[in-house]
């Protein structure tokens, strides 16, 4: 139950950071680094998320199954 409650937890930090990303973008017109840096953050969970999952295929803390 906790795995799946990190991988939520990724997910919607991965969102946010996405979201922070655009509304730098927008608000800031290219004169700060604050969109790369999100964006840069966004990378690195969502690597962290691969990461996690594949750890957990590993281990056997999740099971794949088919859908259906």
């Amino acid at each position: 139950m906790i795995f799946k409650a990190v991988i939520i937890t990724l997910l919607v930090l991965i969102m946010i950071s996405l979201g922070m990303g655009l509304w730098y973008l927008w608000t800031d017109r290219g004169n700060s680094t604050r969109t790369v840096r999100s964006l840069t953050w966004r990378v690195g969970l969502s690597i962290t998320l691969i990461v996690l999952l594949f750890l957990g295929l590993v281990f056997g803390w999740i099971q794949p199954h088919g859908v259906g």
